[in-house]
Parts: structure tokens; sequence; C-alpha cells
């Protein structure tokens, strides 16, 4: 009896121990997937050793104590919390986690700050495929590549590991997805500064900015929430082919506000004009006629640009960058950056325009040639070209001189003598003018010898009677060779004094005429004559002679005594 008692009274004790151990492992059960409280007992290793007050303690690796930076900052006796995953596991341990109760906690403020629309604060951390992975406050959200910022961001080393708002875009706590945005809140930011800037913004106010971005035409400068265009040619005084000469992405820089539309809300900056203006005084600094040494920076089919000095550029036309090389591009003459000496030929301060010369600062060679060539120099050159007007010889000095057609032959025509040179043709010149504002020369090839028509000429005078030999007929006259083969030329109205024989049919070519010289011109190297002209001479002469028809002789009679007379003569002189 005493042993059944004893039974009885062991089966009622473990009767109550097992109700107690039920009660308590039913309260433990509703504990786990909760965030429960434990204290630190140890730290061993890499694992913290935490009592939550169950029948065994519970190990948790350090580093999910760890911070954004990775520090941890953790001691024995620290209350924390934790995330009780499982009452024990195989080896009798409670199973806790630090990451899943920080992201509990995280989650439940995360959704609070979602449905209020309220910013969050974040680190990024890491990158994922298409954007960035972001820890807020133990909660792992997604950061799209396009949500990073307003603009494409090139380098995102400067914005990893460092706390920065976030706008929660998407959550589902099921799936423990969260999207969020930086650019929402810069875009947010950007509204709120862009009107409060505006609202002072005024022209000639200076700012600070950074450079966002780069153009072929300029950059754009971030003002603080509003960008302003900076041109090109306001960055500096100088000549700035491209911006980023002089500028690159993320500088801060110093600008002007040129003008603002608040309409339209375009604002135009400028970086030179916080600069001195370096035309003021350019006419005392850069006088017409002072030669200056400069830098050629830009060359166009116009010309060559010259940087006098930083912001004080001129130009040198083509036209004025050599003596002798015409019609070549500019960039056969210089080269950029080529370093020249330059004359001031004019200055225009209202136009901000110098223009420069280069062959000035170089020896004329016109001016050369007719010092050391003077008129009736006689040279030899090359025939460097054939027009239909004449011919171009090369003379020293590289310059060229000109023949004109009628200068090369006394007696054949233009057409005539230039079929006779070809290019290359080495030929003897004489030098019959130079012209050195015109930069002309003119070369005589005939003048090497002396003039045949002057020589035949000098012994013929109007009113002599000359023998010819007929060469051409015409309907307007005949042609004849005078002396030495030059050409005359007898009206067919001086043919002769019968108006029946001033017929040109009645000569024939090479038959001898005698006629009377009219008219010598030296000028179109021709003398007319006259057969007429003889006729009525020799009339006269017979009338002096022998009388006159009105003593009552005829004509015929005077004429014919005229006549036997001189047949008497010749017969005597025979």
């Amino acid at each position: 009896m005493a042993q059944a008692a004893a039974r009885s009274e062991s089966f009622g004790g473990m009767e109550s121990f097992a109700a107690l151990l039920e009660e308590t492992l039913g309260t433990s059960d509703s504990l786990e997937g909760t965030v429960v409280k434990g204290r630190v007992i140890s730290i061993e290793n890499d694992n913290v050793l935490i009592d939550v007050g169950l029948k065994s303690e519970g190990r948790v690796a350090l580093k999910e104590f760890g911070g954004p930076g990775g520090n941890v900052e953790l001691k024995p006796g620290d209350t924390v919390e934790v995330y009780l995953e499982r009452m024990e596991d195989k080896n009798g341990e409670a199973v806790l986690s630090r990451e899943k109760a920080k992201r509990e906690e995280a989650w439940t403020l995360l959704e609070k700050s979602f449905n209020d629309q309220s910013r969050v604060t974040g680190v990024i951390f890491g990158r994922v495929k298409g954007g960035f992975t972001v820890d807020l406050s133990g909660a792992v959200a997604f950061l799209p590549g396009s949500q990073v910022d307003i603009r494409p961001v090139r380098d995102i080393s400067p914005l990893l590991g460092t706390p920065q708002p976030f706008q929660i875009l998407k959550m589902d706590r099921s799936r423990g997805n969260i999207v969020v945005s930086r650019r929402a809140v810069l875009e947010e930011s950007r509204a709120e500064a862009r009107s409060e800037l505006v609202a002072n913004l005024k022209e000639g106010q200076v700012l600070q900015g950074v450079v966002k971005n780069i153009t072929d035409y300029g950059a754009f400068v971030d003002l603080g929430g509003v960008d302003g265009l900076l041109h090109v040619t306001d960055i500096a005084w100088r000549r700035i082919n491209h911006p980023s000469e002089a500028l690159q992405i993320g500088q801060t820089v110093t600008v002007q506000v040129i003008r603002f539309n608040p309409e339209t809300q375009r604002i135009s900056l400028g970086m030179k004009q916080l600069e001195a203006d370096p035309w003021e005084g350019v006419e005392a600094k850069y006088p017409v006629g002072a030669k200056f040494k400069g830098r050629v920076t830009n060359i166009t089919d116009y010309g060559a640009f010259v940087e006098l000095e930083p912001g004080i550029e001129g130009l040198v036309h083509v036209s004025e960058m050599s003596w002798t090389k015409k019609n070549v591009h500019p960039g056969k003459i210089v080269s950029t950056s080529q370093e020249v000496e330059v004359m001031v030929l004019d200055v225009d301060p209202q136009k901000r325009r110098i223009s420069l010369g280069l062959k000035q600062c170089l020896d004329n060679p016109w001016e050369s040639f007719v010092d050391k060539f003077p008129g009736g120099t006689e040279l030899e050159g090359e025939v460097k070209n054939i027009t239909e007007f004449g011919l171009f010889v090369g003379l020293p000095g590289d310059i060229d001189g000109m023949v004109h057609m009628s200068d090369i032959d006394w007696n054949k025509s233009g057409e005539e003598a230039i079929a006779e040179f070809k290019k290359g043709d080495q030929v003897k010149v004489k030098v019959l003018d130079v012209d050195v504002e015109k930069e002309r020369i003119s070369l005589g090839i005939k003048q090497l010898s002396s003039d045949p028509f002057e020589s035949a000429a000098a012994g013929m005078k109007k009113g002599d009677v000359v023998t010819t030999t007929v060469t051409a007929i015409t309907d307007g006259g005949i042609e004849v060779a005078v002396a030495d083969g030059f050409s005359g030329f007898i009206r067919k109205s001086d043919l002769s004094r019968e108006r029946s024989e001033q017929r040109p049919d009645r000569f024939a070519v090479g038959e001898k005429v005698d006629a009377k010289v009219t008219q010598v011109d030296r000028g179109g190297r021709r003398i007319s004559l006259s057969i007429k002209a003889k006729e009525v001479e020799e009339e006269k002469q017979a009338m002096q002679e022998f009388g006159s028809s009105d003593s009552g002789a005829s004509l015929g009679d005077i004429l014919g005594a005229a006549l036997r007379r001189a047949q008497s003569k010749e017969q005597s002189e025979d």
C-alpha cells in the first residue's frame, strides 16, 4: 500500500511537472518568430552567447551586430534584441538572429515612413544587376540605377558608405522587397532650392556652382537646385575650342549671371566677365604699324588667328600672309601653335577686331627686285605659265613677271608669237616696268633688239615716192610690201586719179608699184601710200614746167611733152 501510495504520489508529481512543462513550452512556442530581449553572456571568437530566458542559450554571429561601417561595439552584460527562430536546434541551443531582429524593427519603422511618405536614411553598400543595395537600418532595399541621381552618375564611389536620405517607392513585406529612390529626394530638394534661388536671381549676380555636364558648345553649371549655361565663348577671354580645355565635371566655379529669363527660367552664365577685359586700351597697346610676336591658335580657309596675349587675337587674312604665295590655303604657310611675327594693320575696339599682316614683317620681293633690277635690265627666266594674253616668266625672289603678247615679237602677231613658246622654256627678257604697289613686273622679249620698223621709217617721210611690191588684193585696196618687208596699204580711192582705174583687180600680186607716202603710223607700225597722190604730184610738176592749159596748150600736149622729156632723160642716162 505504501508503495502504491508512493507510486501514486510520484505519478501526481510527474503530472504536475508535465503540466508545468507544457505550460512553459506552450508559452515558449508562442515566442518563436518574434523579437525577444536577451543578455550577452560572453563573446567567444566570432560568436555572441545570449541568454533569452529559455532553458538554453543561443549563439549569434558577431558580424550581425556590426553597423553600416562594420564596427561592433558589444560587451558582456549588454541587453540586445534578437529574433527567436526556434526553441532549440540539434545541439539543444536556441536559434537566434540579430539581423532578422533588426529587419523586423526596420520594417515596422519603414512601413510607417512609407505610409507617411516621409524620407528614410540609408547607406548604399553594394552593387547588383540594374542598381545598388541600400541598408535601411537593417532592412535591405533595392536602389535602381535610374534613381541614383537626377543625371546619370559615372562614378558612384563617393556615395558608398555614406548615410543619405531616400524615398520609399514600393514595399512588399511578405516578399521582403523594398524599392527606394535617391533621385526623388534630390528632385524635391532641387525644386525647393530652385524656387528660392529663382526668386532672388538677378543679372550681374555672382554665384558659385558645380560643373554638371560639358557639351561642345558650353557647360551646364548647377547653382544649387537650378542649372545655368556657361557658353564656351564666356568661359575665358582667350580662345577656347572646347569647354573641356578649361573645365571638368565636378569642378566648383565662380560665375556671373549674364542673362536671366524669368518666363523660361533660362540662365546664361559667364566666367570671363569676372576678369578684366583685355580689350580695354587695346589701341594704345597695339598701335598700327607695330610688330609683335604671337601664337597661331586657329587656321581657317580665309586666314589664321594669332593670339597676341590671353584674350587678344588678331586675324591674318590669307592675302596678308605671303608676298608670293597666292591662292594657297593658310595651313600650308603656318601651323597651329606656331610662333610668328606679325604687324598690326588695323584695330577696331568696338568690333573687337585686329587685322594683322605676316608678309609685312618680311622683305617685299618687288621692292627688292626693283632695287636690284631696275628698268632696262636683261634677265633670263623660265616660262611658268602661258595665257591668251602673254607669258609669265619666273624671276629672282620667287616672283613672276609678264611678257605681254605685244612685247614678244616686232613683226609677228601676238597669237603667232605666243604659239612659239611652251612651259619650261628658258627665255631672255628685258625689264620694262615694275609696279611695286600692284605687284606687277612688265617684261619684254622684242625689246632685246632694236625695232626694225623704226630703222626703216627713219629714212622715210611723208611725201616720199617709194617702190613697193603688191602682196595682197582686197576689196578695199591693195596691200604692199615696202622696204625691209614692212607692209603698207593703198586704199581703193588712192589707186588712180581716174575713177575708172580705181580697181584693185587691175593689179597682180608681185607687181611693182610706185606710190607716194601719205602717212607713217609708228604706233600701228604701218605706212599709208597713194598712187593717186603720186600722179597728182607729177601732173603739177608737168604743168609748172611745160605751161598751163590756160595759155592755150591742152593737157594732153603738156603731159605728152613731159612724157617725151622723161623718156629722153632715161635714154640719155642709158
